[in-house]
């Protein structure tokens, strides 16, 4: 028995995309399935994610002013900020941890959708099989698609999904001289890139009238965002040059996963939307909740009247 870690977790990932594919057999449908449980397995850490990215962008305030006393004090600096996350309970790494965990998952996932480590007695192993063999030759020990083949012909069409071969790259498929066949990739594409920056908008955007928004630039905190904000683009560039079934894995895994924060971030009061929750936000020594200098309070004004009927 193979119990390799990594045999272990290409072989659960074939034998769920099959068990999916025998219950729709659609393949697109079922490796949206497969994307789908995957999320929701690992919802877990993208609650922790979310809410540490968050966390960490209301202590930046506090983070600045440490900055600032302990200036040129490198050690003394991170000893205070170690204490301020125990403190606050806030964990900078965990806003990459989904990442981490989900990569040696892509890595399976790409040998999977090309067929490896499907069960050989599934119905999901023949339709692969045989439309591989009808796509891809070897030549000098590298898989090349054959020369002439119709990507869209009918013997694929147990493989295809919203007019895209799910085994070819884009980049292999794209034809600019016939823009409506190239138009399905393109699409995927874009919504890989638009739905993965869109993702960074909800975890990073201004509350609305946080009292600390400005006090949050030129921190740890926008240096970490700013080499996140690439992270779209990555997958863009990945997704052009794989099999568009994994794209397919990313645009949907992207889609969830704003669903996701959009709903962690409303049930935790922080999605800046409508302000609800605000007065729990705001710290006991908030200027706004402290009488002004141009006049009175009003309870003041009440309070003498009280006495003046007295």
């Amino acid at each position: 028995m193979n119990l390799n870690p990594w045999d272990l977790l290409q072989d659960a990932l074939g034998a769920l995309l099959a068990f999916f594919y025998d219950i729709i057999p659609e393949y697109g449908l079922a490796i949206i399935l497969l994307t789908l449980t995957v999320s929701l397995l690992l919802f877990p850490l993208t609650l922790k994610q979310t809410k540490s990215m968050r966390a960490m962008q209301e202590i930046q305030p506090e983070v600045k002013k440490l900055q600032k006393e302990f200036k040129g004090e490198k050690e003394e600096l991170n000893k205070h900020l170690m204490a301020l996350y125990s403190d606050r309970g806030v964990n900078p790494a965990a806003g990459c941890l989904p990442l981490l965990v989900q990569m040696p998952i892509w890595f399976a996932l790409f040998r999977v959708l090309r067929g490896d480590h499907i069960p050989v007695d599934s119905d999901l192993n023949q339709v692969l099989e045989t439309a591989q063999n009808a796509l891809y030759t070897t030549i000098d020990g590298k898989e090349v698609l054959r020369e002439g083949v119709d990507i869209t012909a009918e013997a694929f069409s147990h493989v295809t999904f919203l007019g895209m071969n799910l085994l070819v790259r884009p980049s292999q498929a794209v034809d600019f001289s016939n823009i409506v066949g190239a138009i399905p990739y393109i699409l995927l594409i874009l919504v890989i890139i638009v739905a993965g920056f869109y993702q960074q908008v909800q975890t990073t955007r201004k509350r609305a009238n946080d009292p600390n928004a400005d006090a949050q630039k030129n921190t740890q905190m926008a240096g970490m965002q700013n080499a996140m904000k690439i992270m779209p683009v990555v997958f863009g560039f990945i997704s052009w040059n794989f099999v568009a079934g994994l794209g397919l894995y990313f645009a949907t895994s992207n889609i969830f996963r704003v669903g996701q924060q959009a709903f962690i971030l409303r049930s935790h009061g922080t999605d800046g939307g409508d302000g609800k929750g605000k007065a729990a936000e705001l710290s006991p020594d908030d200027p706004s909740d402290e009488p002004t200098s141009s006049g009175p309070s009003p309870n003041a004004s009440k309070k003498r009247n009280r006495r003046r009927k007295k």
